[in-house]
């Protein structure tokens, strides 16, 4: 009698699944909601484990921010972890015209020690700061009513503001260029998908810690500018029980060693098992990223700069 596959290649564990065979694995048993809940935050604090272990291929995506003259800053999603690559491309969509050029990242001591910050010509250096999208409240208020299109903001002070950013005022986000007394200038407003809007006196001033770049010089207007960009962003967060993780099936082996793991560590019966769990969580672990990895070769061009050269 002849036999047939299934024709399917679309296995996947949701989040009641995964979790009933960490605990098994652990040794235990899922029993109430509450061990649905803890193992939902382990399962997280794991992906948090997995960022910091590398790169993971599948949270790896191309994106672009069209600049505009005079700005220097400009916010990235907000499930930004770092950007690997970078270019700015000039004449985008322009067949005959269209140029990905060399733009170097900077610390933010060498972005601090440049002389003239609002010079302006093509971006050859950025900034990348690696916030995690906070809303800080500062203490400031505004000094004085502003309307939607004012682009600058005088506060009552700027003490523990840095010196470029973003603030948030009622539900509009802003981008300032520089500061200067206690007066915000080159205020790019409606940012971050927010709406300009007229903001009264005294309205409290928060300060936005928005994953961003900065770009030096500031861009001109002599041509277009896009800063096309690779950034490995955060793996999602776990859902409810229906729910299936963010990440590519080879990887599911991996998650639940790991998540037994974690849920060992937390339970009587799972002690003595720790040792075994922690081998089969790093050899899974070892499995999968050895597998998520590019398969190109990888060829290093030196870069040729001409000194005093601004391009």
């Amino acid at each position: 009698m002849a036999t047939t596959t299934s024709g399917t290649a679309n296995f996947n564990l949701d989040l009641n699944e995964i979790v009933e065979e960490a605990f098994e694995r652990a040794g235990s048993e899922l029993r109430t909601g509450y061990d649905l809940r803890t193992a939902r935050r382990s399962m997280n604090l794991l992906f948090a484990d997995w960022a910091n272990r590398g790169i993971n291929m599948w949270t790896f995506e191309q994106k672009t921010i069209t600049l505009v003259t005079g700005q220097p800053t400009y916010a990235l999603p907000d499930d930004t972890v770092d950007i690997l690559d970078h270019v700015i491309r000039t004449q985008a969509n322009q067949i005959n015209n269209q140029a990905d050029l060399t733009i170097t990242r900077i610390s933010v001591s060498t972005y601090a020690t440049l002389p003239n910050k609002l010079q302006q010509a093509r971006p050859i250096q950025v900034w990348i700061q690696r916030y995690n999208n906070q809303i800080t409240p500062t203490g400031l208020t505004l000094d004085g009513a502003i309307t939607a299109s004012a682009t600058q903001l005088t506060l009552d002070s700027v003490v523990g503001l840095p010196a470029t950013g973003f603030i948030k005022l009622d539900n509009e986000i802003i981008n300032y260029g520089y500061i200067s007394g206690n007066t915000l200038y080159n205020c790019f407003r409606g940012q971050q998908n927010t709406t300009a809007a007229t903001h009264a006196d005294n309205t409290a001033v928060y300060w936005a810690q928005l994953p961003a770049i900065t770009v030096w010089p500031t861009p001109d207007n002599a041509q277009s500018y896009q800063f096309v960009y690779w950034r490995l962003r955060r793996t999602q967060d776990m859902g409810g029980g229906v729910n299936v993780a963010d990440v590519p099936f080879r990887f599911i082996p991996c998650m639940a060693a790991g998540l037994a793991y974690y849920i060992a560590a937390k339970i009587p019966e799972g002690m003595d098992k720790l040792p075994i769990l922690k081998a089969q969580y790093d050899e899974a672990w070892q499995l999968a990223s050895d597998e998520d990895r590019e398969k190109a070769a990888i060829r290093f061009v030196p870069r040729q700069q001409f000194i005093g050269s601004t391009y």
